[in-house]
């Protein structure tokens, strides 16, 4: 009778448990190939003697499973779960109201292939498509294998437990917004040694993934082929206004984004091999951003996966998570506690524990306070009440190093605290602040330095190009390399062949 009540506890967390499985062997394949190709581009883009970001010291992880591996992890909670849970309950639909009628089975059948038809409207996307060829047809399997035996009120019972699910997502709703991700790393990860564990995990993984579907012009560097263009069409003025774009000629290599070949008057961009835009030297000179942007989308086919994973990680991994730990909290209480009941306790804790992670990222919202409260504000016992006075100062603009507690949040213990202070500076024109920053490039936390380089390009002094180019160089962190050759461009500095580091 115990393995029963357990394996109803179980059921719909071993489901999506397999779901995320097999989203896992996909999105590490996915992550790796990625890497694989980045490491190329990279390559070339060293050997062409230019700066490369990520530096050396993280490139040779580029070939490596763990990256692979950890970095996929980020697709497998996100799109893998959305796609578990909707396979799951369309078969539980199917199971236990449609009766597993076959007929009413058709229509299931064409959203799917609807669904894989849109995926590639924008060309073929073999990897993306693979999630959605192959995950749902092993959880709707799995699901009608494992279902337990049913009752004349199991759909009831399911609808109940969806009803908490709802009404959470609702409740967090309520903090939808540009900063909500922040609140949450601020407030619920790095004020507590397990949830920075967590957050130094994602910001050290979290590029491998980013770096399959971004488009092209939100990636760090491109490159491209200027070979094809003729010599009296000013070759150097357009390899120069591409390299203020980060587009940088390596020649003919097949990690090459745009090629630019040449008829007549018109420039031809290419993308391997395919002839997408068709424009004027006069025409990309005059209007440079808008031409490189509309090549971008011209290439990109992750418009919708973006989507997706954005809608997933709000969406879907929450949902999974609430799902798996429900399942396991019922699990324990039905060794000592008849089904129902352990379920009912089970959803009630799971419910109450996602309103207490509210709580925190509630209050954390930054009110509206004039220049009087502001200074109590930074005077406060409150960490919270301190970052929120230095996000609303960074929207004024006001300087905090003119407050007289600036000296003594500086050595905060709170990492979000002195990661927003570091932010902060950025607009201080104080000129001892520069010191400052320089010493925050030495903090323990990703995080603080990297909100540091934010600073640094921010402020204009350009004194800080070579410390920053020093610090790159000795990083083995790509997100503090990402921000650090951000500052770099912020403050005017280009990339030139074989003469980066003057």
């Amino acid at each position: 009778m115990r393995r029963i009540d357990i394996n109803r506890c179980l059921y719909a967390a071993k489901v999506i448990l397999l779901g995320l499985l097999t989203a896992q062997v996909l999105s590490t394949i996915q992550v790796y190939l990625s890497n694989a190709g980045l490491y190329s581009k990279l390559t070339s883009i060293r050997d062409a003697g230019y700066l490369a970001i990520p530096n050396q010291q993280v490139m040779h992880r580029l070939q490596e499973f763990s990256p692979a591996f950890f970095g996929g992890l980020f697709f497998t909670l996100t799109v893998g779960a959305s796609i578990s849970l909707v396979s799951f309950a369309a078969a539980w639909v199917w199971l236990r109201i449609l009766s597993r009628n076959r007929l009413i089975l058709i229509p299931f059948l064409l959203l799917w292939l609807g669904c894989l038809v849109y995926i590639n409207r924008g060309g073929l996307c073999p990897m993306v498509t693979s999630y959605f060829l192959i995950i749902p047809p092993v959880v709707f399997a799995v699901t009608l294998r494992w279902a337990p035996e049913g009752t004349k009120k199991a759909w009831l019972n399911g609808i109940i437990h969806f009803v908490p699910i709802v009404l959470l997502a609702l409740v967090w709703a309520s903090q939808l917004g540009n900063f909500m991700f922040v609140d949450i790393r601020d407030n619920l990860l790095l004020s507590n040694p397990l949830g920075r564990k967590i957050n130094d995990f994602y910001y050290e993984y979290t590029f491998y993934p980013a770096e399959v579907f971004k488009p092209l012009s939100d990636k760090t560097l491109k490159t491209c082929n200027l070979e094809a263009v003729k010599q009296e069409s000013s070759p150097q003025s357009l390899e120069n206004t591409l390299r203020n774009y980060d587009y940088l000629n390596i020649g003919t290599h097949e990690a090459v984004d745009l090629e630019v070949a040449q008829e007549g008057k018109d420039l031809i961009f290419q993308n391997k091999g395919a002839t997408l835009l068709r424009i004027t030297l006069q025409d990309f000179f005059s209007r440079t951003s808008e031409v490189l942007r509309e090549f971008s989308s011209k290439i990109d086919t992750y418009v919708f996966f973006r989507q997706f994973t954005f809608l997933s990680l709000l969406i879907g991994f929450p949902v999974a998570l609430y799902v798996v730990f429900q399942a396991l909290i019922c699990t324990a209480l039905s060794l000592f506690l008849i089904p129902r009941t352990s379920s009912v306790i089970a959803t009630a804790f799971c419910f109450l524990f996602g309103i207490l992670l509210l709580i925190p990222v509630h209050l954390s919202k930054a009110k509206e306070l004039d220049v009087q409260k502001l200074s109590k504000a930074l005077e406060s016992e409150r960490w919270q009440d301190r970052v929120a006075a230095l996000k609303i100062m960074q929207d004024e603009p006001i300087d905090v190093a003119t407050f007289r507690t600036y000296r003594k949040m500086r050595a905060s213990p709170h990492i979000a605290e002195r990661c927003w202070l570091a932010r902060a500076l950025g607009i201080s024109r104080k000129p001892e602040i520069y010191d400052d920053l320089i010493a925050f490039l030495d903090d323990p936390s990703p995080n603080v330095v990297s909100m540091a380089f934010y600073a640094l390009g921010k402020k204009g002094d350009r004194r800080a190009i070579k410390e920053i180019m020093t610090r790159i160089e000795a990083s083995d962190n790509w997100y503090n390399q990402w921000y650090a050759y951000k500052a770099l461009r912020k403050l005017g500095w280009k990339q030139n062949r074989s003469q980066q580091r003057r």
